[in-house]
Protein backbone atom coordinates (compact mmCIF):
# COMPACT_ATOMS: atom_id res chain seq x y z
CA UNK A 1 0.00 0.00 0.00
CA UNK A 2 2.82 2.41 0.87
CA UNK A 3 4.54 1.70 -2.47
CA UNK A 4 1.26 2.29 -4.30
CA UNK A 5 0.76 5.66 -2.58
CA UNK A 6 4.37 6.61 -3.34
CA UNK A 7 3.93 5.78 -7.03
CA UNK A 8 0.69 7.79 -7.17
CA UNK A 9 2.39 10.78 -5.52
CA UNK A 10 5.34 10.64 -7.95
CA UNK A 11 3.04 10.42 -10.96
CA UNK A 12 1.03 13.38 -9.65
CA UNK A 13 4.13 15.55 -9.27
CA UNK A 14 5.35 14.56 -12.73
CA UNK A 15 1.95 15.47 -14.17
CA UNK A 16 2.17 18.86 -12.43
CA UNK A 17 5.65 19.51 -13.82
CA UNK A 18 4.60 18.52 -17.34
CA UNK A 19 1.48 20.71 -17.16
CA UNK A 20 3.46 23.69 -15.94
CA UNK A 21 6.20 23.14 -18.50
CA UNK A 22 3.54 23.13 -21.22
CA UNK A 23 2.51 26.65 -20.20
CA UNK A 24 5.56 28.90 -20.63
CA UNK A 25 3.78 31.98 -19.26
CA UNK A 26 5.37 32.95 -15.93
CA UNK A 27 3.10 34.34 -13.25
CA UNK A 28 2.91 37.97 -12.36
CA UNK A 29 4.14 38.61 -8.81
CA UNK A 30 2.60 40.73 -6.05
CA UNK A 31 4.93 40.89 -3.06
CA UNK A 32 3.26 42.51 -0.05
CA UNK A 33 5.40 43.28 2.99
CA UNK A 34 4.19 44.98 6.16
CA UNK A 35 6.58 46.97 8.34
CA UNK A 36 6.95 45.40 11.84
CA UNK A 37 4.12 42.82 11.85
CA UNK A 38 4.75 39.85 14.13
CA UNK A 39 3.90 36.19 13.63
CA UNK A 40 0.50 34.98 14.76
CA UNK A 41 -1.21 38.36 14.58
CA UNK A 42 -3.72 37.47 11.88
CA UNK A 43 -7.09 35.81 12.09
CA UNK A 44 -5.74 33.03 9.83
CA UNK A 45 -3.45 32.11 12.73
CA UNK A 46 -6.36 32.12 15.18
CA UNK A 47 -5.69 35.57 16.64
CA UNK A 48 -8.99 36.99 18.00
CA UNK A 49 -7.91 40.65 18.20
CA UNK A 50 -6.44 41.24 14.71
CA UNK A 51 -8.83 40.89 11.77
CA UNK A 52 -7.10 40.21 8.45
CA UNK A 53 -9.61 38.98 5.84
CA UNK A 54 -7.28 39.62 2.88
CA UNK A 55 -4.35 37.75 4.41
CA UNK A 56 -6.78 35.01 5.43
CA UNK A 57 -7.94 34.70 1.83
CA UNK A 58 -4.38 34.31 0.58
CA UNK A 59 -3.83 31.58 3.16
CA UNK A 60 -7.15 29.88 2.45
CA UNK A 61 -6.63 29.84 -1.30
CA UNK A 62 -2.93 29.07 -1.08
CA UNK A 63 -0.44 28.22 1.67
CA UNK A 64 -0.12 29.37 5.27
CA UNK A 65 3.39 29.05 6.68
CA UNK A 66 3.72 28.38 10.40
CA UNK A 67 7.52 28.54 10.69
CA UNK A 68 8.75 31.46 8.56
CA UNK A 69 11.64 33.57 9.83
CA UNK A 70 13.78 36.52 8.87
CA UNK A 71 17.52 36.02 9.45
CA UNK A 72 17.84 39.53 10.90
CA UNK A 73 15.05 41.38 12.73
CA UNK A 74 15.57 44.93 11.47
CA UNK A 75 14.19 46.63 8.35
CA UNK A 76 17.19 47.07 6.05
CA UNK A 77 19.10 43.83 6.74
CA UNK A 78 15.91 41.77 6.66
CA UNK A 79 14.92 43.19 3.28
CA UNK A 80 18.46 42.65 2.01
CA UNK A 81 18.07 38.93 2.77
CA UNK A 82 14.73 38.85 0.93
CA UNK A 83 16.17 40.53 -2.15
CA UNK A 84 19.42 38.57 -2.43
CA UNK A 85 18.72 35.07 -1.10
CA UNK A 86 21.70 35.35 1.27
CA UNK A 87 21.98 35.56 5.05
CA UNK A 88 22.90 38.97 6.39
CA UNK A 89 26.37 37.88 7.55
CA UNK A 90 27.04 37.05 3.88
CA UNK A 91 26.20 40.58 2.72
CA UNK A 92 29.08 42.65 4.15
CA UNK A 93 27.76 46.17 4.92
CA UNK A 94 24.18 45.08 4.24
CA UNK A 95 24.20 43.12 7.49
CA UNK A 96 23.82 46.49 9.18
CA UNK A 97 20.86 48.84 9.40
CA UNK A 98 21.39 52.19 7.64
CA UNK A 99 24.29 51.00 5.50
CA UNK A 100 25.79 51.60 2.08
CA UNK A 101 24.45 48.64 0.14
CA UNK A 102 27.35 46.82 -1.58
CA UNK A 103 27.30 47.08 -5.37
CA UNK A 104 28.31 43.42 -5.74
CA UNK A 105 24.94 42.16 -4.50
CA UNK A 106 22.24 42.43 -7.13
CA UNK A 107 18.57 42.05 -6.14
CA UNK A 108 15.82 40.06 -7.82
CA UNK A 109 14.03 43.34 -8.52
CA UNK A 110 16.98 44.44 -10.64
CA UNK A 111 17.36 41.01 -12.24
CA UNK A 112 13.70 40.88 -13.28
CA UNK A 113 13.96 44.35 -14.78
CA UNK A 114 16.99 43.30 -16.83
CA UNK A 115 15.04 40.29 -18.09
CA UNK A 116 12.25 42.49 -19.46
CA UNK A 117 9.81 42.47 -16.54
CA UNK A 118 7.78 45.51 -15.55
CA UNK A 119 8.89 46.08 -11.93
CA UNK A 120 7.63 48.67 -9.46
CA UNK A 121 6.94 49.38 -5.82
CA UNK A 122 5.08 51.70 -3.52
CA UNK A 123 6.38 53.48 -0.43
CA UNK A 124 9.00 51.29 1.26
CA UNK A 125 11.29 49.00 -0.69
CA UNK A 126 14.76 48.23 0.62
CA UNK A 127 15.94 50.59 3.34
CA UNK A 128 16.69 52.65 5.22
CA UNK A 129 20.16 53.16 3.80
CA UNK A 130 21.88 54.15 0.59
CA UNK A 131 22.06 51.97 -2.52
CA UNK A 132 23.98 53.31 -5.53
CA UNK A 133 25.72 51.67 -8.47
CA UNK A 134 29.40 52.03 -9.41
CA UNK A 135 28.68 55.37 -11.10
CA UNK A 136 26.93 56.82 -8.07
CA UNK A 137 23.44 56.50 -9.56
CA UNK A 138 20.64 55.34 -7.22
CA UNK A 139 19.73 51.69 -7.77
CA UNK A 140 16.16 50.56 -8.45
CA UNK A 141 16.36 47.76 -5.88
CA UNK A 142 12.63 47.03 -6.09
CA UNK A 143 11.81 48.71 -9.38
CA UNK A 144 10.33 52.12 -10.13
CA UNK A 145 8.28 54.04 -7.52
CA UNK A 146 4.51 54.53 -7.71
CA UNK A 147 3.58 56.97 -4.96
CA UNK A 148 1.38 59.69 -6.47
CA UNK A 149 -1.95 58.58 -5.00
CA UNK A 150 -2.65 59.87 -1.49
CA UNK A 151 -5.30 59.46 1.20
CA UNK A 152 -6.27 61.02 4.51
CA UNK A 153 -4.72 58.80 7.20
CA UNK A 154 -7.37 57.34 9.51
CA UNK A 155 -5.09 57.78 12.54
CA UNK A 156 -1.88 59.50 13.58
CA UNK A 157 1.15 57.49 12.51
CA UNK A 158 -0.52 55.88 9.51
CA UNK A 159 1.06 56.93 6.23
CA UNK A 160 -0.66 59.12 3.59
CA UNK A 161 0.03 56.87 0.60
CA UNK A 162 -2.92 55.13 -0.99
CA UNK A 163 -1.12 51.85 -1.58
CA UNK A 164 -3.92 50.15 -3.50
CA UNK A 165 -4.47 53.16 -5.78
CA UNK A 166 -0.75 53.27 -6.50
CA UNK A 167 -0.91 49.59 -7.40
CA UNK A 168 -3.69 50.53 -9.79
CA UNK A 169 -1.40 53.09 -11.44
CA UNK A 170 1.27 50.41 -11.75
CA UNK A 171 -1.14 47.97 -13.42
CA UNK A 172 -2.28 50.69 -15.83
CA UNK A 173 1.33 51.31 -16.84
CA UNK A 174 2.17 47.62 -17.42
CA UNK A 175 2.80 46.86 -21.11
CA UNK A 176 0.44 44.28 -22.56
CA UNK A 177 1.88 40.78 -22.61
CA UNK A 178 4.81 41.71 -20.36
CA UNK A 179 5.11 39.96 -16.96
CA UNK A 180 5.18 42.27 -13.97
CA UNK A 181 6.31 42.29 -10.34
CA UNK A 182 5.04 44.76 -7.77
CA UNK A 183 6.42 45.33 -4.26
CA UNK A 184 3.73 46.62 -1.90
CA UNK A 185 5.76 48.05 0.97
CA UNK A 186 3.57 49.61 3.62
CA UNK A 187 4.90 51.54 6.60
CA UNK A 188 2.31 50.00 8.92
CA UNK A 189 2.34 48.81 11.66
CA UNK A 190 5.61 50.70 12.21
CA UNK A 191 5.41 53.18 15.07
CA UNK A 192 4.31 55.72 16.09
CA UNK A 193 0.69 54.97 17.07
CA UNK A 194 -2.23 57.16 18.05
CA UNK A 195 -2.77 55.94 21.60
CA UNK A 196 -6.23 54.46 22.01
CA UNK A 197 -6.98 54.35 18.27
CA UNK A 198 -7.62 50.61 18.30
CA UNK A 199 -10.39 51.10 20.84
CA UNK A 200 -11.81 54.42 19.65
CA UNK A 201 -11.63 53.89 15.89
CA UNK A 202 -11.83 50.12 15.46
CA UNK A 203 -14.10 49.25 18.39
CA UNK A 204 -11.60 46.81 19.86
CA UNK A 205 -11.73 45.67 23.47
CA UNK A 206 -8.90 45.00 25.90
CA UNK A 207 -10.51 41.68 26.81
CA UNK A 208 -10.11 40.39 23.22
CA UNK A 209 -6.37 39.95 23.68
CA UNK A 210 -5.81 36.29 24.51
CA UNK A 211 -2.11 36.46 25.39
CA UNK A 212 0.24 39.18 26.63
CA UNK A 213 3.84 37.93 26.39
CA UNK A 214 5.46 37.27 29.73
CA UNK A 215 8.22 39.80 29.15
CA UNK A 216 5.71 42.68 29.47
CA UNK A 217 3.34 43.54 32.28
CA UNK A 218 -0.26 42.62 31.53
CA UNK A 219 -2.07 45.91 32.13
CA UNK A 220 -4.32 48.42 30.41
CA UNK A 221 -1.44 50.44 28.94
CA UNK A 222 0.19 47.46 27.26
CA UNK A 223 -3.10 46.03 26.01
CA UNK A 224 -4.11 49.42 24.56
CA UNK A 225 -0.73 49.62 22.82
CA UNK A 226 -1.32 46.16 21.33
CA UNK A 227 -4.75 47.14 20.01
CA UNK A 228 -3.29 50.27 18.39
CA UNK A 229 -0.75 48.00 16.68
CA UNK A 230 -3.59 45.72 15.54
CA UNK A 231 -5.42 48.69 14.01
CA UNK A 232 -2.40 49.43 11.83
CA UNK A 233 -1.99 45.78 10.80
CA UNK A 234 -5.60 45.92 9.61
CA UNK A 235 -4.84 49.05 7.57
CA UNK A 236 -2.16 47.10 5.70
CA UNK A 237 -4.60 44.23 5.17
CA UNK A 238 -7.36 46.48 3.83
CA UNK A 239 -5.10 47.71 1.03
CA UNK A 240 -4.07 44.14 0.28
CA UNK A 241 -7.74 43.29 -0.08
CA UNK A 242 -8.25 46.12 -2.58
CA UNK A 243 -5.27 44.86 -4.59
CA UNK A 244 -6.64 41.33 -4.73
CA UNK A 245 -9.98 42.71 -5.88
CA UNK A 246 -8.30 44.73 -8.63
CA UNK A 247 -6.47 41.65 -9.87
CA UNK A 248 -9.69 39.67 -9.85
CA UNK A 249 -11.58 42.33 -11.80
CA UNK A 250 -8.86 42.43 -14.44
CA UNK A 251 -8.72 38.64 -14.74
CA UNK A 252 -5.13 38.58 -13.49
CA UNK A 253 -5.46 36.78 -10.18
CA UNK A 254 -5.38 33.25 -11.65
CA UNK A 255 -1.78 33.62 -12.77
CA UNK A 256 -0.39 35.94 -10.11
CA UNK A 257 1.84 34.69 -7.31
CA UNK A 258 0.85 36.66 -4.21
CA UNK A 259 3.32 36.61 -1.31
CA UNK A 260 2.34 38.34 1.96
CA UNK A 261 4.70 38.76 4.88
CA UNK A 262 6.43 41.25 7.21
CA UNK A 263 10.07 42.22 7.57
CA UNK A 264 10.29 41.14 11.25
CA UNK A 265 8.48 41.16 14.58
CA UNK A 266 6.38 43.88 16.14
CA UNK A 267 7.93 47.23 17.27
CA UNK A 268 7.81 46.45 20.96
CA UNK A 269 10.56 45.76 23.53
CA UNK A 270 12.32 42.39 23.09
CA UNK A 271 10.78 41.92 19.62
CA UNK A 272 11.97 44.08 16.70
CA UNK A 273 15.71 44.62 16.93
CA UNK A 274 16.36 41.43 18.89
CA UNK A 275 16.90 37.77 18.11
CA UNK A 276 14.21 35.98 20.06
CA UNK A 277 11.29 33.94 18.78
CA UNK A 278 9.07 37.01 18.58
CA UNK A 279 11.82 39.04 16.90
CA UNK A 280 12.40 36.88 13.84
CA UNK A 281 9.21 34.83 13.48
CA UNK A 282 7.02 36.38 10.76
CA UNK A 283 3.63 35.77 9.12
CA UNK A 284 3.81 34.32 5.62
CA UNK A 285 1.12 33.24 3.16
CA UNK A 286 1.21 32.62 -0.58
CA UNK A 287 -1.42 32.07 -3.22
CA UNK A 288 -1.12 31.29 -6.93
CA UNK A 289 -4.28 29.64 -8.28
CA UNK A 290 -2.52 28.40 -11.38
CA UNK A 291 0.60 27.13 -9.66
CA UNK A 292 -0.10 26.01 -6.07
CA UNK A 293 -1.54 22.52 -5.73
CA UNK A 294 -4.03 21.56 -3.03
CA UNK A 295 -4.66 25.10 -1.73
CA UNK A 296 -5.62 25.66 1.87
CA UNK A 297 -2.65 23.80 3.29
CA UNK A 298 -0.83 24.77 6.49
CA UNK A 299 2.94 24.26 6.20
CA UNK A 300 5.18 23.43 9.17
CA UNK A 301 8.52 23.43 7.32
CA UNK A 302 11.06 25.95 8.57
CA UNK A 303 11.53 28.55 5.85
CA UNK A 304 13.72 31.62 5.79
CA UNK A 305 13.57 34.90 3.91
CA UNK A 306 16.63 33.71 1.99
CA UNK A 307 14.28 31.20 0.30
CA UNK A 308 12.16 33.93 -1.32
CA UNK A 309 14.63 35.12 -3.97
CA UNK A 310 15.22 31.58 -5.32
CA UNK A 311 11.44 31.00 -5.27
CA UNK A 312 10.64 34.17 -7.21
CA UNK A 313 13.27 33.53 -9.88
CA UNK A 314 12.23 29.88 -10.09
CA UNK A 315 8.59 30.71 -10.87
CA UNK A 316 9.79 33.46 -13.21
CA UNK A 317 11.69 30.75 -15.13
CA UNK A 318 14.95 32.69 -14.87
CA UNK A 319 18.00 30.51 -14.09
CA UNK A 320 19.99 31.94 -11.19
CA UNK A 321 23.23 31.80 -13.16
CA UNK A 322 21.73 34.14 -15.74
CA UNK A 323 20.88 36.90 -13.24
CA UNK A 324 24.31 38.16 -12.24
CA UNK A 325 23.30 37.73 -8.61
CA UNK A 326 25.70 36.36 -6.00
CA UNK A 327 25.12 32.66 -5.22
CA UNK A 328 22.05 32.07 -3.09
CA UNK A 329 22.09 30.32 0.26
CA UNK A 330 18.32 29.84 0.27
CA UNK A 331 16.32 27.25 -1.66
CA UNK A 332 13.20 27.61 -3.77
CA UNK A 333 9.88 26.77 -2.16
CA UNK A 334 8.54 25.44 -5.47
CA UNK A 335 8.51 21.84 -4.20
CA UNK A 336 6.16 22.88 -1.38
CA UNK A 337 3.89 24.68 -3.86
CA UNK A 338 3.68 21.58 -6.04
CA UNK A 339 3.16 19.15 -3.18
CA UNK A 340 -0.24 18.14 -1.85
CA UNK A 341 0.99 17.62 1.70
CA UNK A 342 0.22 19.71 4.74
CA UNK A 343 2.43 19.92 7.81
CA UNK A 344 6.02 18.83 7.13
CA UNK A 345 6.71 18.63 3.41
CA UNK A 346 10.50 18.80 3.09
CA UNK A 347 12.34 16.96 5.89
CA UNK A 348 15.50 18.98 5.24
CA UNK A 349 13.73 22.17 6.31
CA UNK A 350 14.11 21.54 10.03
CA UNK A 351 15.83 24.74 11.18
CA UNK A 352 16.69 28.36 10.36
CA UNK A 353 19.63 30.56 11.29
CA UNK A 354 19.22 34.07 12.68
CA UNK A 355 21.47 36.85 13.90
CA UNK A 356 22.22 40.54 13.98
CA UNK A 357 25.02 43.07 13.85
CA UNK A 358 24.63 46.86 14.13
CA UNK A 359 21.06 48.08 14.04
CA UNK A 360 20.59 51.56 15.47
CA UNK A 361 23.45 53.64 16.85
CA UNK A 362 23.73 54.50 20.55
CA UNK A 363 26.77 52.58 21.83
CA UNK A 364 30.35 53.83 22.13
CA UNK A 365 32.18 53.89 18.78
CA UNK A 366 28.93 53.06 16.92
CA UNK A 367 29.37 49.34 17.53
CA UNK A 368 26.57 46.80 17.17
CA UNK A 369 25.32 43.90 19.24
CA UNK A 370 26.46 40.75 17.41
CA UNK A 371 24.33 37.63 17.79
CA UNK A 372 24.07 34.34 15.91
CA UNK A 373 21.36 31.79 16.60
CA UNK A 374 19.60 28.68 15.42
CA UNK A 375 15.92 27.81 15.76
CA UNK A 376 14.45 24.33 15.52
CA UNK A 377 11.08 22.96 16.54
CA UNK A 378 12.41 22.17 20.00
CA UNK A 379 14.75 24.98 20.85
CA UNK A 380 16.41 28.33 20.28
CA UNK A 381 20.13 28.74 20.86
CA UNK A 382 21.67 32.24 20.84
CA UNK A 383 25.33 33.18 21.02
CA UNK A 384 25.92 36.78 22.15
CA UNK A 385 29.46 37.65 21.05
CA UNK A 386 29.73 40.86 23.11
CA UNK A 387 27.70 40.34 26.31
CA UNK A 388 29.24 43.40 27.97
CA UNK A 389 27.37 45.66 25.54
CA UNK A 390 23.77 46.80 25.98
CA UNK A 391 21.47 44.83 23.65
CA UNK A 392 19.05 47.67 22.90
CA UNK A 393 21.85 50.31 22.91
CA UNK A 394 23.03 52.24 25.94
CA UNK A 395 20.46 53.44 28.50
CA UNK A 396 21.92 56.96 28.66
CA UNK A 397 21.30 57.36 24.92
CA UNK A 398 17.69 56.22 25.10
CA UNK A 399 17.84 52.51 24.21
CA UNK A 400 17.83 53.59 20.56
CA UNK A 401 17.36 50.09 19.16
CA UNK A 402 13.84 50.00 20.59
CA UNK A 403 11.24 52.36 19.11
CA UNK A 404 9.31 54.71 21.36
CA UNK A 405 5.91 53.56 22.51
CA UNK A 406 3.57 53.20 25.44
CA UNK A 407 4.89 49.76 26.43
CA UNK A 408 8.52 50.88 26.37
CA UNK A 409 7.72 53.99 28.42
CA UNK A 410 5.79 52.00 31.02
CA UNK A 411 8.61 49.51 31.53
CA UNK A 412 11.31 52.19 31.77
CA UNK A 413 9.30 54.19 34.30
CA UNK A 414 8.60 51.09 36.39
CA UNK A 415 12.33 50.42 36.77
CA UNK A 416 13.06 54.03 37.66
CA UNK A 417 10.36 54.01 40.31
CA UNK A 418 11.32 50.71 41.96
CA UNK A 419 15.05 50.69 41.22
CA UNK A 420 14.70 47.31 39.55
CA UNK A 421 12.10 45.62 37.39
CA UNK A 422 11.87 42.08 35.93
CA UNK A 423 10.36 43.31 32.67
CA UNK A 424 13.13 45.87 32.23
CA UNK A 425 15.71 43.12 32.79
CA UNK A 426 14.11 40.93 30.14
CA UNK A 427 13.69 43.73 27.60
CA UNK A 428 16.69 45.99 28.14
CA UNK A 429 19.16 44.36 30.54
CA UNK A 430 22.50 42.84 29.62
CA UNK A 431 22.54 39.19 28.62
CA UNK A 432 24.86 36.23 29.13
CA UNK A 433 27.05 34.94 26.35
CA UNK A 434 24.78 31.95 25.71
CA UNK A 435 21.02 31.55 25.81
CA UNK A 436 19.00 28.40 25.25
CA UNK A 437 15.21 28.16 25.34
CA UNK A 438 12.85 25.20 25.09
CA UNK A 439 10.30 26.45 22.57
CA UNK A 440 7.85 23.64 23.28
CA UNK A 441 7.44 24.76 26.89
CA UNK A 442 8.58 28.37 26.81
CA UNK A 443 7.48 30.14 23.62
CA UNK A 444 8.09 33.56 25.18
CA UNK A 445 11.74 32.64 25.86
CA UNK A 446 11.64 33.57 29.54
CA UNK A 447 13.70 30.78 31.11
CA UNK A 448 17.30 30.60 29.93
CA UNK A 449 18.43 26.96 30.22
CA UNK A 450 22.05 27.56 29.20
CA UNK A 451 23.34 26.79 32.69
CA UNK A 452 21.04 23.82 33.28
CA UNK A 453 23.26 20.69 33.25
CA UNK A 454 20.32 18.57 32.08
CA UNK A 455 20.14 20.69 28.91
CA UNK A 456 23.85 20.87 28.08
CA UNK A 457 23.81 18.12 25.46
CA UNK A 458 20.85 19.64 23.62
CA UNK A 459 22.37 23.10 23.67
CA UNK A 460 25.81 21.97 22.55
CA UNK A 461 24.32 20.02 19.65
CA UNK A 462 22.55 23.15 18.39
CA UNK A 463 25.65 25.29 18.94
CA UNK A 464 27.81 22.86 16.94
CA UNK A 465 25.30 22.79 14.11
CA UNK A 466 25.06 26.60 14.09
CA UNK A 467 28.79 27.23 14.02
CA UNK A 468 29.42 24.57 11.38
CA UNK A 469 26.89 26.16 9.05
CA UNK A 470 28.22 29.67 9.71
CA UNK A 471 31.72 28.48 8.77
CA UNK A 472 30.34 27.03 5.52
CA UNK A 473 28.71 30.38 4.80
CA UNK A 474 32.00 32.19 5.50
CA UNK A 475 30.65 34.34 8.28
CA UNK A 476 33.44 36.76 9.30
CA UNK A 477 32.53 36.13 12.94
CA UNK A 478 33.84 32.58 12.54
CA UNK A 479 37.27 33.81 11.41
CA UNK A 480 37.80 36.43 14.09
CA UNK A 481 36.87 39.25 11.70
CA UNK A 482 33.59 40.31 13.24
CA UNK A 483 35.05 43.75 13.85
CA UNK A 484 34.43 44.46 10.15
CA UNK A 485 30.71 44.86 10.80
CA UNK A 486 31.42 47.54 13.43
CA UNK A 487 33.80 49.38 11.09
CA UNK A 488 31.37 49.76 8.20
CA UNK A 489 30.27 53.42 8.25
CA UNK A 490 26.76 54.40 9.23
CA UNK A 491 25.05 55.81 6.11
CA UNK A 492 23.35 58.62 8.05
CA UNK A 493 26.36 60.91 8.37
CA UNK A 494 24.70 63.22 10.87
CA UNK A 495 24.54 60.35 13.39
CA UNK A 496 28.07 59.01 13.07
CA UNK A 497 29.90 59.07 16.40
CA UNK A 498 26.52 59.54 18.06
CA UNK A 499 27.42 58.30 21.54
CA UNK A 500 30.57 60.37 21.97
CA UNK A 501 28.92 63.51 20.59
CA UNK A 502 25.87 63.05 22.81
CA UNK A 503 27.99 62.58 25.93
CA UNK A 504 29.79 65.84 25.09
CA UNK A 505 26.43 67.62 25.13
CA UNK A 506 25.60 67.88 21.42
CA UNK A 507 21.88 67.95 20.69
CA UNK A 508 21.05 65.19 18.21
CA UNK A 509 17.70 64.35 16.65
CA UNK A 510 16.43 60.87 17.52
CA UNK A 511 12.78 61.15 16.60
CA UNK A 512 12.15 57.41 16.77
CA UNK A 513 12.45 57.48 20.58
CA UNK A 514 10.94 59.77 23.21
CA UNK A 515 13.03 62.31 25.13
CA UNK A 516 11.99 60.47 28.32
CA UNK A 517 13.59 57.25 27.04
CA UNK A 518 17.03 58.64 27.91
CA UNK A 519 18.32 57.65 31.32
CA UNK A 520 19.75 60.61 33.27
CA UNK A 521 23.00 58.72 33.90
CA UNK A 522 24.70 55.51 32.72
CA UNK A 523 23.54 52.28 34.36
CA UNK A 524 25.76 49.46 35.59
Amino acid sequence: MRIHRLIVAILFLLTCRIAMAADPTPPNILFAIADDWGYGHASAYGCPWVKTPAFDRVAREGLLFQQAYTPNAKCAPSRACILTGRNSWQLKEAANHLCYFPTEFKTWGEALTEKGWHVGYTTKGWGPGEAKDETGKPRAMTGQPFNKQKLTPPAQGIGPNDYAANFGDFLASAPAGQPWCFWYGSIEPHRDYEFGSGIKKAGKKLSEIDHVPGYWPDNETVRTDLLDYAYEVEHFDQHLGRMLKALEEKGLLENTLVIVTSDHGMPFPRCKGGAYEASNHVPLAMMWPKGIRAPGRSIDDFVSFIDLAPTILDVAAIPWNETGMAPATGRSLRNIMESTQSGRVDAARDHVLIGMERHDIGRPLDVGYPIRGIITREGLYLHNFEPDRWPACNPETGYLNCDAGATKTYILNARRKAGTDPYWSLCFGKRPREEFYDLQRDRDCLQNLADDPTQTARMEALKSRLFAQLKEEQDPRMDGKGYLFDEYPHSNKIHRGFYERFIKGEKLNTGWVNPTDYEPAPLD
